[in-house]
């Protein structure tokens, strides 16, 4: 893709992207190779198929066996991405949904083509987004926030532009393009200099990112293991309503 410049593709097209386990691992693995050569400066994430990635695979989401390793590395995924040395440009294809969303949330910089779908379900699924919330207090006005997560709808890329989510929807023949010009205008700036910026963002916040994701992992890993999860999970997969049990 040019020098210090490198493509990244989420694999697994058949389940929309769906981060499991194995995928994460294979994409933390990437990462640390990019980073570990001196010549890679920017980093461009898409997805493969028409999807960019549609959130956690659901299986191992609702299966408590493996509920605390999914959730360690997602936890330890969006922090890399976000406090990399590399500069991270999202590139969103089709729909970016729950973890799937937040990925994109970790990364520098978000390009959607118009069409694409962006959302934060959880709530639908019985589940809490936690982890990503971390990122979206960091990004949005706090009212926009509590609407996404709140109502777990699906919106436009062009909301998402709106709210401050994405930096730009494009047509889908623009996407590449311009993540290419924005790589090309970031790699102007010295190597040390661009690294150390992102290092002050990290820093000038009152806690650390670190901290924020280990708060939230506690609620994640609770609501992984729930009865909610569990009913979410099943009406999701036979297309119907979720009943939910009073609430506390």
């Amino acid at each position: 893709m040019g020098p210090g410049l490198m493509r990244l593709t989420l694999n697994r097209s058949e389940k929309r992207n769906a981060l499991s386990i194995e995928l994460v691992q294979a994409l933390l693995a990437a990462l640390t190779a990019a980073e570990n050569d001196p010549a890679q400066r920017v980093l461009i994430l898409t997805g493969a198929g028409p999807v960019f990635c549609a959130g956690l695979d659901l299986a191992e989401a609702a299966d408590p066996a493996r509920a605390h390793q999914s959730a360690e590395l997602i936890a330890q995924m969006l922090q890399r991405l976000s406090e990399s040395r590399l500069v991270t440009i999202a590139l969103v294809r089709g729909a970016a949904i729950a973890g799937g969303a937040g990925l994109m949330s970790a990364c520098d910089f978000a390009l959607a083509e118009e069409a694409a779908q962006i959302g934060y379900p959880e709530t639908r699924r019985g589940l809490v987004a936690a982890l990503v919330m971390t990122f979206l207090r960091r990004q949005l006005r706090e009212r926009d926030a509590r609407h996404i997560l709140l109502t777990g709808e699906t919106f436009s890329a062009r909301h998402a532009e709106s709210i401050g989510l994405i930096n730009r929807a494009l047509g889908g023949e623009q996407l590449l393009p311009a993540a290419l010009k924005l790589a090309a205008e970031v790699m102007q700036g010295g190597p040390e200099a661009v690294a150390r910026t992102k290092q002050v963002f990290a820093q000038l916040w009152p806690s650390p990112l670190a901290t924020d994701l280990e708060r939230a992992m506690a609620t994640h890993l609770a609501m992984r293991q729930s009865a909610e999860i569990q009913e979410g999970v099943a009406a999701f997969r036979e297309k119907r309503p979720p009943k939910w049990a009073p609430g506390k």
